[in-house]
């Protein structure tokens, strides 16, 4: 489960976005344009060391896949793949990634595209407001688990397009930046997601064993 504080974060989440995304060479919207969050979903990262969390947003009529990973101190090198740091008013000083570049998202991505796993469940450490969010952002995995997921060390990536591949010791996976509406992947395992105002599943990811 993913634990959720009651916390005032800064920058923002949405300002984070707002900066980091324009200067991104996947990124092909107008730098001024706004960027809308339309949904996000958790993964677990089973030690509870690292927040793991994918957004959905929109920006220039185009609609993007950020993940990001939260981490209490820097990741040794992932110096290309740093985002910003954050300060929250409950965990403090947060050093946000790029989660392509980070081998926590890697290792919850291949787990979850091979075991058929969804999104994390949320849970709250405050009964009183803000409100709790709900979750509306649903993603599901095609494998049957019939295999385990392979322990993620280390990673490299690319780009092409607006493709980035994650080459892992035993997957090599895509990160669609782009949502695809082409489900086929001839056999390739891989993950899909609705969120609102998406109904019919899109592409988010996929996986090839090495």
């Amino acid at each position: 489960m993913a634990l959720i504080h009651a916390a005032t974060l800064s920058p923002s989440k949405l300002e984070m976005l707002a900066a980091w995304l324009p200067s991104q060479q996947w990124f092909d919207g107008p730098a001024s344009s706004e960027v809308e969050i339309k949904g996000a979903f958790r993964f677990d990262d089973p030690a509870g060391a690292v927040g793991v969390e994918t957004f959905i947003v929109s920006s220039g009529g185009r609609v993007f896949q950020v993940p990001l990973t939260y981490r209490g101190n820097a990741l040794a090198g992932g110096e290309g793949s740093l985002v910003t740091t954050m300060e929250h008013s409950v965990l403090g000083t947060r050093w946000v990634y790029d989660a392509v570049g980070d081998p926590v998202y890697a290792q919850a991505l291949t787990t979850a595209i091979i075991t058929g796993g969804t999104q994390a469940d949320l849970t709250f450490d405050y009964s009183a407001p803000p409100e709790k969010l709900e979750v509306t952002t649903r993603v599901a995995g095609t494998g049957n688990g019939a295999s385990p997921a392979p322990l993620v060390d280390h990673v490299t990536v690319s780009l092409v397009g607006t493709t980035s591949t994650i080459a892992t010791d035993g997957f090599q996976i895509e990160v669609f930046r782009l949502p695809a509406t082409a489900i086929e992947q001839s056999g390739r395992q891989h993950l899909t997601g609705t969120w609102p105002g998406q109904a019919d599943p899109l592409l988010l990811a996929a996986a090839l064993p090495n």
